[in-house]
């Protein structure tokens, strides 16, 4: 199966892509892990990539599909892969499409924005091991103390209210559009976001795969 997971920051498509990717059998692609990856391994496309980042700018669209379709490319995806950071925009949709890179569903996983700035709001993560907790979801034993290392929990810049804000701002204008684009072509899913077990157990069921 060829999945794309969208949503907007905080919806929950990094955890429900590591638990689909459990279920289905299939790899996660993840657009900044392949980046990296490419990077270190010197691939053409990587060495292009490297060459932005190194000017401090953006990497273009064309770089970015060329090195997913690299990695769509390798064994492993022959049997599908679930799409992680891209597409972000229309545009790197067609750039996919002219590609010949084809999905047989689009997941939509739907959540209002009060949720998102309580969710992201509650995020704390581990100053020393980088270990991640939610005040709310996943709390420590002891409040601003890790439960593994004893290191100091602090809450990322990314987390606070007025980035998250900007965040979604950029989500809606450049990301949700989608949404639209993918409806058009028939493979829009949507889901409304729960609990991670929920979440799962909606994604499957408009997937149409035994939970």
């Amino acid at each position: 199966m060829k999945l794309i997971l969208l949503g907007a920051p905080g919806a929950g498509k990094g955890t429900q892509a590591e638990i689909l990717c459990k279920k289905l059998g299939i790899p996660t692609i993840s657009t900044g892990n392949i980046l990296r990856a490419a990077i270190k391994d010197g691939t053409p496309t990587g060495m292009k990539a490297k060459s932005f980042i190194d000017a401090g700018q953006l990497v273009p669209d064309e770089v970015i599909i060329g090195i997913v379709s690299e990695r769509l490319a390798q064994a492993d995806c022959a049997g599908g892969y679930i799409l992680d950071g891209v597409p972000r925009t229309i545009a790197q949709a067609e750039a996919l499409e002219r590609s010949g890179i084809a999905f047989d569903a689009v997941v939509s996983i739907e959540i209002s924005e009060d949720e998102i700035l309580r969710r992201m709001g509650g995020r704390r993560v581990c100053e020393a091991c980088g270990s991640s907790y939610n005040v709310d979801a996943v709390p420590p034993r002891v409040p601003g103390i890790c439960d593994n290392c004893g290191g100091k929990l602090i809450q990322r810049r990314d987390d606070t209210p007025e980035t998250v804000r900007e965040r979604l701002r950029v989500y809606h204008s450049e990301t949700e559009p989608l949404a639209g684009y993918y409806a058009q072509r028939g493979l829009l899913r949507t889901v409304k976001s729960g609990t991670p077990e929920e979440t799962t157990r909606a994604i499957l069921d408009v997937l149409g795969v035994e939970a």
